[in-house]
Formats: C-alpha cells, structure tokens, sequence
C-alpha cells in the first residue's frame, strides 16, 4: 500500500529524510550522471513542503513544493520530481504530479506555478497542464525547458 505525505522539512524524520536524499542523489546525480549541488538551501525553508510516496516504509517517489518568491518572483514552483526507477512502470509520476499540483494549489491558491523540466519530459509536464513558455537552457548538463501551469487549468 502506498500512503502520501506533504511535510515540512522540520517535521521530517531523520530516516524519512534520508531516504528522501538519497533517493535524489541516486537519480539526479548517479542514474543521469550529472553531479550538480543537490542540497541548495531550498529544502530547509519555512513554506517548503516535501511531498513523498511510502510503500513498505521506503520513499518511492517525491517532489519538493516551493512558495512564490522562494524560487520565482511571481511563482510556485515543484522540483526535484522524482520516481524511484522499480516503481517507474507503474506510472507513479503520474500520480504524484497530479498531487503535488493539488497540494501546490491548496497551499497557495490562484498563483501560476513554474517548474524546470527536463526536456525529454516535456510531454509528460504537458498532460499536467503545464505549457512550455521558454527556449530550450542547458541546466546542469541537462537540456530543460521553463513550462507554467495556470492555477484554473485543468488537467
């Protein structure tokens, strides 16, 4: 069973946040090879929520949640989207964009949110109602896009 969980960083427990680090590092840094500085100062911020899928107590998949301001002058914003790579067939990503857009909208109603996506993801972002508002920008290493998603859309 899998439950969800939308937390700040002060009520995370050791290993919930342990598990969670390393499950970033995992993807961002060993399986896209792309060593970048992970810990940015962002994930300890007051109106920074931690959104994360346990199954058998182990963190499969997660997506930090950002204020207006915190990141974008004008935006929320949802990063470090990630899904553990065993539990990718089972369209979790799916899942947990569709929560982390409804826990974004709860905590901050009617403003835009703006992530940074991967580009081979695009399509994915764009069925969550995000539209690509930027040229392609190498981030990283990584080609992404800057994409928003307007607080009435509906997808």
């Amino acid at each position: 069973m899998i439950t969800w969980h939308c937390q700040p960083f002060n009520a995370l427990s050791t290993f919930i946040l342990y598990d969670l680090l390393k499950l970033r590092c995992n993807v961002f840094v060993v399986e896209q090879n792309c060593p970048f500085p992970e810990l940015d100062g962002l994930d300890t911020l007051p109106n920074t929520r931690h959104l994360y899928a346990l199954k058998d107590n182990h963190i499969i998949a997660y997506a930090r949640l950002l204020a207006k301001e915190d990141c974008y002058p004008a935006h929320t914003s949802i990063g470090r989207v990630v899904v553990e790579q065993e539990n990718r067939k089972d369209k979790i990503g799916h899942i947990l964009m569709k929560n982390a857009v409804q826990e974004t909208l709860k905590l901050w109603p009617n403003i835009p949110i703006k992530i940074g996506a991967q580009s081979h993801l695009e399509k994915f972002y764009q069925s969550h109602g995000f539209m690509t508002v930027s040229a392609p920008y190498m981030e990283d290493g990584i080609e992404h896009y800057l994409m928003t998603r307007d607080p009435e859309a509906t997808n």
